[in-house]
């Protein structure tokens, strides 16, 4: 079906603004007038100006006119311009299930909507960032990019705004300084008595934001005639120190001073831990930091008391999860304490630390997937990702004892389950280029590779990395992943004729047994392939009694992702034997785990089933919401019906039966009405009761 213009759209997804913006009025207002005039802008300027901050403002208020939104893409974590098309996909919760490059996946995507997206810290991305734009721009008419850097990304298009610090004269140096101080110290405000010292501080610090920012933190500690006078006397001699940094362009002299003067009025174990924290990507929990920061300089027991002082100095920033606080360091602050770790000689040795932590929190994740702590985890990886690109790219970069392997391999759940399969391929091949010797690891990551591919269509590299796997099991005489390679053979059957599969595969299938002491993946999997199988092949009363036997499997250890799958699969079933009523039960329970856990293909699939069913009920006009609901999810997979004919020919079916039961204007209206809900809406209409709901089918 082709799609069809949309009535309304996601808008985004900008952070909240935490302060205000003070000032900036005229820069705001020609920084919009430059992106009504150019598709690429560049905020360009030292670090600590203010680009992103003023760059979100401007992004925040362009949303509300663009039909698709603007969406935030931040750059720091990254390590190499290959990760950015993903980084991207990510933020565009573009889970696309193709073997297409990432690029020309975001291509087509992008080309028929009108949205802005901002990329934030291209300085050193910025060789990659400059074809990714012209790419991206030239595919899609109605796409804007907004970007922040120290430096131009140097496309042709580009337009560059160079933002200056804030204005002393103007007051609104002052005014930022004011409020700042405001927050370290309640009651504070300029008067005629004070004036002259806040005054002496804006000029000392050259009207930079986050110096002043820096500055005004102190005023907790110290009275502010004090705060000035300290400035003063410490300004020439931190610039010995501060001049021994330098960054790609050169820092702002008064940058440097002010976070080389924070850096000298933090205690010992303040510094050694700002150095230390620096290895981390993106934000990470209190425990993360204990376990790759702590020693016997820097004793566990004190990690939580010396973050709750670089966050009240304002080096830390930290938000509020439901698992707990996450902080993080300002770019600018973390590239000071990288620089400084380095001097300190310990750069190499924390990053193994903070490599060898995520490994074994993937050994963890890959351990606990297939039992009761699912979401968890999900919420956690998902956290996590930017600290497992990095700890990935760094034992990718320095080989050791199949780390890159055993990394890759283990973070299956996160490839597989969790939505980033792209990725995955990106990851695993690497590492099995990386790592050829034969082992446990690289067997698993053969097996996490396979799978991989299955995902994203590929029967044919499935199929190879599958017998790979297989053929190194053996040679290892390891049983557990001879069944994964076995697993991965079976699933890439569902690739070509579902139908002619058990015949040809029920051997391949009893050899992965289901055992009574543990759930793992081969087995559920093999059987929900299976079961597709026997529902394409019209056995559809073998299929319901298997999948209601690996549901209640699932059930015992408490897992949600895999049972889900067996709900969705039985709602397939269902709707083949004609039980449209037990479908939309099993699909509405399939779909409230799927969404928990962002699985859009999980979610799509879900809502066809739904859709087949109200249409075989008579809820003509359900049925076209659901369907248009589920394209917008679709759009995002790349792969229609995950590229199965049978569940291709039952969505065309139900298409058809809708339309035919309203008539082309009220379908078309419903489909416009359900594809432009937001998903969140969508979704609890899918699972309401807005409608009768069906009995429950027996046997559940």
């Amino acid at each position: 079906m082709t799609i069809m213009p949309l009535d309304r759209r996601e808008t985004g997804n900008l952070p909240a603004e935490t302060t205000r913006l003070v000032g900036r009025r005229a820069e705001l207002a020609e920084l919009r007038r430059l992106c009504e005039r150019s598709r690429l802008v560049t905020v360009t300027g030292p670090g600590g100006v203010g680009k992103t901050r003023l760059a979100l403002r401007a992004a925040a208020e362009m949303a509300p006119d663009l039909a698709d939104g603007a969406w935030w893409v931040t750059l720091s974590p990254l390590e190499l311009g290959a990760s950015l098309p993903y980084a991207i996909a990510e933020a565009l919760w573009l889970v696309n299930q193709t073997t297409d490059p990432m690029i020309e996946v975001l291509a087509d995507y992008l080309a028929g909507r009108e949205a802005l997206l901002l990329w934030d810290t291209c300085e050193h991305l910025a060789e990659a960032c400059a074809p990714v734009a012209e790419r991206l721009l030239a595919a899609a008419p109605g796409l804007r990019i907004l970007a922040t850097s120290r430096r131009r990304l140097g496309a042709p298009s580009e337009e560059t705004f160079a933002l200056e610090p804030l204005s002393v004269e103007d007051g609104d140096a002052v005014a930022l300084l004011a409020e700042r101080a405001a927050e370290a110290l309640p009651g504070f405000a300029v008067t005629v008595r004070n004036r002259q010292a806040v005054l002496r501080i804006c000029r000392r610090l050259e009207g930079l934001p986050l110096a002043i920012e820096l500055a005004a933190a102190r005023l907790g500690e110290w009275p502010l005639e004090q705060l000035a006078a300290r400035l003063d006397d410490r300004f020439a001699a931190l610039e010995t120190e501060a001049a021994a940094y330098s960054a790609d362009p050169p820092w702002h002299q008064a940058l440097r001073t002010a976070i080389g003067w924070s850096h000298q009025w933090c205690s010992p174990a303040e510094r050694l831990l700002w150095a230390r924290l620096s290895v981390f990507a993106g934000s990470f929990e209190a425990d993360a930091a204990a376990q790759v920061c702590a020693d016997a300089h820097l004793p566990a027991a004190r990690i939580p008391d010396l973050l709750t002082a670089l966050t009240d100095k304002s080096l830390l920033t930290w938000t509020l999860t439901g698992d707990g606080e996450r902080y993080r360091m300002l770019d600018t602050l973390r590239e000071f304490g990288a620089f400084w770790l380095a001097q300190l000689g310990e750069h190499d040795r924390m990053r193994r630390r903070h490599r060898d932590h995520y490994r074994t929190l993937a050994r963890q994740g890959a351990a606990a997937w297939m039992g009761p702590e699912q979401f968890a985890w999900y919420d956690r990886v998902t956290a996590e990702l930017d600290n497992l690109r990095a700890a990935l790219e760094f034992a990718l970069a320095e080989p050791e004892e199949h780390c890159a392997a055993e990394l890759a391999g283990n973070l299956w759940f996160c490839w597989i389950c969790c939505g980033f399969p792209q990725e995955g391929r990106h990851y695993l091949e690497r590492a099995l280029a990386v790592d050829t010797e034969l082992s446990p690891e690289r067997t698993q990551a053969l097996w996490a590779c396979g799978m991989v591919l299955v995902a994203l269509g590929d029967g044919e590299g499935a199929r190879t990395r599958g017998a790979e796997c297989i053929a190194a099991a053996e040679r290892l005489g390891d049983a557990r992943l001879r069944e994964h390679g076995l697993m991965t053979a079976v699933s890439a059957m569902l690739l070509d004729d579902p139908a002619r599969g058990p015949a040809s595969h029920d051997h391949r299938i009893t050899e992965i047994p289901l055992r009574e002491d543990e759930l793992t993946l081969p087995p559920i999997s093999a059987g929900q392939a299976r079961a597709i199988m026997l529902t394409a092949a019209g056995r559809t009363d073998e299929a319901v009694a298997a999948l209601q036997d690996l549901r209640a499997v699932c059930a015992r250890y408490g897992e949600r992702w895999a049972r889900a799958y067996c709900e969705a699969f039985l709602a397939r079933a269902e709707l083949a034997r004609g039980s449209p009523h037990a479908a939309d039960v099993y699909a509405r329970s399939s779909l409230e785990v799927r969404h928990r856990l962002r699985d859009r293909l999980g979610a799509a699939m879900a809502l066809d089933v739904l859709a087949c069913a109200a249409a075989d009920t008579g809820r003509a006009e359900r049925a076209a919401r659901l369907l248009g609901l589920a394209q917008r999810l679709w759009d995002t997979l790349g792969r229609p019906q995950a590229g199965i004919p049978e569940w291709v020919a039952a969505r065309q079916a139900c298409e058809k039966q809708a339309l035919g039961a309203l008539g082309d204007h009220a379908y078309r209206r419903a489909f416009r009405s359900g594809h432009g809900t937001d998903l969140d809406t969508g979704v609890a209409y899918a699972l309401s009761d807005l409608d009768v709901r069906p009995p429950r089918p027996t046997g559940t």
